[in-house]
């Protein structure tokens, strides 16, 4: 849906007063960060414990161990804190941001409550900047829309990211203001702010799409991604004009850094690529070196302008390839897909230069791997290969295309491979989510020639299509969700309630009654207690106290003093076992049974002599003793019989497996008649001890423990879907057989290089 541009005086006099506009951005903010807090701190821990184990230091391996498991036997209370300070921080700045009564006063506002004392230190500091500015270029493109919008919406000028409400470093002072309040250990605050990384913390890139995308569903700007593609584009052309000059190679997936000491990866890829010839064409005329509004630097070799990749016979004869008739019934009726790899021979003669024709090699090699991915379904292949031309068309005009993950080009066949499983089947090609991946495909294969926006056009398309259907796949899970929170909630607190009464028998000092009443039944007494908590604080409290004074009451009381204290707290003490007994619907005749045998104790131990000798009380005390220690050793053999029979734990390998799975990724489970069931991991309790999977048929969802699911990758009945950077995975395999005679010219095309940049 199209959206007219907004003007400030319309802003001002819309039904959302400008401000509570603004402030409507917190809970959207808050519900898509505190959605990602539960797989966050899976990863914190994960890093934690590894920490522990590099670490050479014994204090810090011990302190980021127990970190680690403090965080994963705590997951719950670290996403309640966590959620809590995350949407506090979020209206702390976006309350700062509308009461600041210029950009200057914004600037220089101090945080406030939210401000750390520890940030005073310079490495804290540093490690803060810099994982917020790694952030920051991440989402740049985001960031840069969201601030133009914000600006807009406030009738201001200009808004830096400094005042962004949502900006990276609002999000790490929140987690670490969390942890400060979820563990006690001070020392552990040391070890949080380094793990801070970009590959640990949240993925902002979907929580900016979505604040802008409200935005413009407000009518804020909606015209500006076409401005600011533009605005972008010349920006590039300069940075790029700049770091051509000062002979900079920018960062990119394979992690190259600058030209000096370049990554060998990428270092294959130039060099492969351009031949090892350096700047120069395989016929040996030197590359282009005059300035001009279509020059392009070539990092890898020629074409070294756009001018010459268009005008080359080759790309030329694509052209006409990819519009021709016979080309469009190719592709539409093969029974199998069409390779690149197998139109080479209509190529060959067109091919000019060295670049393009291993620019080919490349590409065919890269959709080859494609092609042989067993987890694409046919279907999605089928319009992969549609854009077979246009991507070989894209590659030679722009050589980011092997350089950048996030080339328009690159992500659109990775978004067609990562969502081919939501496909519903029972729709076929009528699904909607097919239609409009066909759609902007063949949108590309009819329209593409030189403009590769037009690939940022179809992925924007694309994505928020994928957007719109997640958001209601989100809804319908919203009552799955919150029956399996409780039931995580509950499971937690049975665990917490079982560990109270261990505590206690484990002694081997109780009454055999006692022992036995306890672990099964007032274990259910401290579930219930400890589950409504947050509502009833007290109620947990009280619950461990009737149980330590039910204890007591059955101990021996040798003294007239203790005896008559036993007579006047018995009644309160029966009073509370029968209000929690009658909570947790104990009524049958056990219970009766239960208060008989009470009573036959307290009466025993009412009517015992007194005034015993002290040998007496030696023997007594010898005799108790005694039976503890035969109690513990038959709990002990009991255990060890339990252990034996039970069978064997699961492999260390399939837990990490199923601890380390993530929202959104797809798997397959074979089920017990062999059919494979493609399904996405939708959502993971805050204590990754229950997991939901939706289908294709979105409607549809269901759960799964993580004790089961451990045992179903154990058993070879489930894999994980290799789904996402398929174009990066292809590009690395095809580079790992390249023949090492090429990879061995590197060394002769830098050499050229630094001799042609000195001449």
């Amino acid at each position: 849906m199209s959206h007219s541009k907004i003007t400030s005086s319309e802003l001002a006099g819309a039904v959302i007063p400008r401000p509570e506009m603004l402030r409507g951005l917190t809970p959207l903010a808050s519900h898509l960060t505190i959605a990602q807090v539960d797989a966050f701190s899976a990863r914190l821990a994960n890093a934690l414990l590894a920490y522990s184990e590099q670490s050479m230091d014994s204090r810090i391996a011990n302190l980021s161990f127990n970190a680690g498991q403090l965080l994963k036997k705590n997951a719950y209370a670290f996403y309640h804190i966590a959620s809590v300070e995350l949407e506090k921080v979020f209206k702390h700045e976006t309350e700062l941001l509308l009461t600041a009564g210029d950009i200057k006063k914004a600037v220089e506002t101090k945080d406030g409550d939210f401000s750390l004392v520890s940030y005073e230190e310079m490495d804290q500091k540093l490690t803060l900047s810099r994982v917020s500015r790694a952030i920051e270029l991440d989402s740049a493109e985001q960031y840069a829309a969201l601030n133009m919008r914000l600006s807009h919406l406030l009738d201001r000028e200009t808004l830096s990211i400094a005042q962004n409400p949502f900006r990276p470093e609002v999000f790490l002072r929140a987690l670490y203001v969390a942890w400060c309040a979820f563990d006690p250990e001070e020392s552990s605050r040391e070890l949080i702010l380094p793990l801070l990384r970009v590959d640990i913390l949240f993925d902002l890139e979907p929580i900016l799409l979505e604040l802008n995308q409200w935005l413009i569903n407000k009518g804020v700007l909606p015209d500006l991604q076409e401005s600011y593609r533009i605005q972008r584009k010349q920006s590039k052309s300069h940075v790029v004009e700049k770091e051509d000059d000062a002979q900079v190679d920018s960062t990119n997936e394979f992690g190259e850094e600058s030209s000096s000491n370049q990554n060998p990866v990428r270092r294959k890829l130039k060099a492969f690529l351009s031949g090892g010839r350096g700047k120069k064409h395989r016929s040996g005329h030197p590359s282009s070196s005059h300035s001009g509004a279509n020059h392009q630097s070539s990092d890898y070799g020629v074409p070294g302008s756009t001018d010459d990749a268009i005008n080359s016979a080759l790309f030329r004869q694509l052209g006409e390839f990819q519009k021709s008739v016979k080309f469009q019934q190719l592709m539409s009726e093969a029974q199998d897909v069409m390779r690149l790899s197998q139109m080479r021979e209509h190529l060959s003669e067109s091919m000019g230069t060295g670049v393009e024709k291993h620019t080919l090699d490349l590409l065919s090699q890269v959709f080859d791997s494609v092609f042989r991915n067993q987890d694409i379904p046919a279907h999605v292949k089928e319009l992969i290969s549609v854009l077979q031309i246009p991507v070989l068309k894209a590659a030679l005009i722009d050589k980011e295309f092997f350089f950048q993950e996030q080339h328009p080009a690159r992500r659109l066949i990775d978004l067609l491979s990562r969502y081919s499983p939501a496909l519903d089947k029972t729709k076929g090609k009528q699904d909607p989510l097919y239609q409009t991946m066909q759609k902007n495909v063949q949108r590309v294969s009819q329209e593409f020639d030189q403009e590769i926006t037009l690939f940022d056009e179809v992925v924007n398309d694309l994505e928020s299509f994928i957007a719109k259907e997640e958001q209601a796949s989100a809804q319908a899970l919203e009552a799955p969700i919150q029956k399996a929170l409780r039931k995580e909630k509950i499971k937690q607190a049975n665990i917490t309630a079982t560990h109270e009464v261990a505590i206690r028998v484990g002694s081997g000092e109780v009454v055999a009654f006692i022992e036995t009443f306890l672990e099964n039944r007032w274990t259910k007494v401290l579930t219930l207690a400890y589950t409504v908590q947050e509502e009833k604080p007290h109620a947990v409290v009280d619950a461990i106290k009737t149980m330590d004074d039910l204890i007591w009451s059955v101990k021996p009381k040798i003294t007239l003093q203790e005896r008559q204290e036993l007579l006047n707290r018995l009644p309160a003490i029966l009073a509370r076992l029968n209000k929690w007994l009658s909570l947790i619907k104990w009524e049958d005749v056990d219970r009766v049974q239960f208060f008989a045998d009470l009573a036959e104790c307290h009466a025993s131990i009412v009517r015992a002599p007194l005034e015993l000798s002290p040998e007496r009380q030696v023997e007594i005390a010898v005799e108790a003793a005694q039976k503890a220690a035969e109690r513990r050793l038959e709990k002990r053999v009991a255990a060890e019989q339990a252990a034996a029979s039970a069978p064997p734990p699961i492999s260390e390998e399939y837990v990490t497996t199923v601890s380390q799975l993530e929202r959104g990724i797809w798997l397959e489970f074979i089920k017990e008649n062999d059919e494979a069931l493609r399904v996405r991991l939708a959502w993971v309790s805050p204590m990754r001890s229950l997991y939901i999977f939706t289908s294709s048929e979105k409607e549809k969802s269901f759960s799964i423990g993580a004790p089961e699911l451990e045992k179903v990758f154990s058993e070879q009945r489930a894999k994980i879907l290799v789904l996402d950077k398929v174009v990066d995975r292809a590009l690395l395999e095809a580079l790992d057989h390249i023949p090492d005679e090429n990879s061995d010219s590197i060394e002769s095309a830098d050499t050229m290089n630094d001799a042609e940049t000195t001449a």
